[in-house]
């Protein structure tokens, strides 16, 4: 039995960097509900823009997650 390295090597790579990905935007949009907040309790500040932020990063974060399983599941395809 033969192992192809560079195969290996090219998912590992690939699946660290999606993970990390999907981490920053993640924190992304945490950080987008965090400016929300912080404008929606000070008077009269509206701040439409975190919650987009927000809302765009995690449906970001939920469309590779449904794409990761949808790989996995054979049933899907």
């Amino acid at each position: 039995m033969q192992l192809d390295w560079t195969a290996l090597g090219e998912v590992a790579a690939v699946s660290t960097g999606v993970t990390v990905g999907v981490v920053v935007v993640f924190a992304l949009g945490v950080l987008g509900l965090a400016r929300f907040e912080e404008a929606r309790t000070d008077v009269g500040g509206t701040h439409a823009l975190g919650l987009a932020q927000a809302a765009l990063c995690f449906v970001a974060c939920a469309a590779v997650v449904a794409y990761g399983i949808y790989l996995i599941v054979p049933q899907f395809h």
